[in-house]
């Protein structure tokens, strides 16, 4: 994985943080953690926009952020376990894998042409 795909996913990783802010935080503390995750994650998304297809970039930023979201409610608050949100999770995440796949195979494509 190199550096602009490493900064997608940690963009993902601060957007579950600020998702879950928005519903759980109560004080100021809190709620300047949830805008800081807000900047932090748009401000990486729009660099790694700058090198990579922006519609890959914020499919796989959405895909890993909700997923990271569902996962984050089930083993920090408690939500209730679904095998069938289970299964869309996994095969959310496969669409994820294979855009980042395909967005690899278009890059190499134009390098060779």
């Amino acid at each position: 994985m190199n550096k602009t795909w490493l900064s997608v996913v940690i963009a993902a990783l601060f957007e579950v943080a600020w998702v879950i802010g928005l519903k759980h935080a109560n004080g100021w503390l809190e709620w300047g953690g949830t805008l800081v995750s807000i900047f932090v994650s748009f401000i990486l998304v729009i660099m790694a926009s700058r090198t990579l297809p922006v519609g890959t970039v914020y499919a796989v930023f959405v895909g890993l952020g909700t997923a990271g979201t569902v996962l984050a409610e089930i083993l920090l608050f408690g939500a209730e376990v679904q095998v069938s949100k289970l299964m869309l999770i996994g095969l959310l995440l496969l669409g994820v894998v294979g855009l980042k796949i395909q967005s690899k195979e278009k890059k190499q494509e134009k390098e060779v042409h």
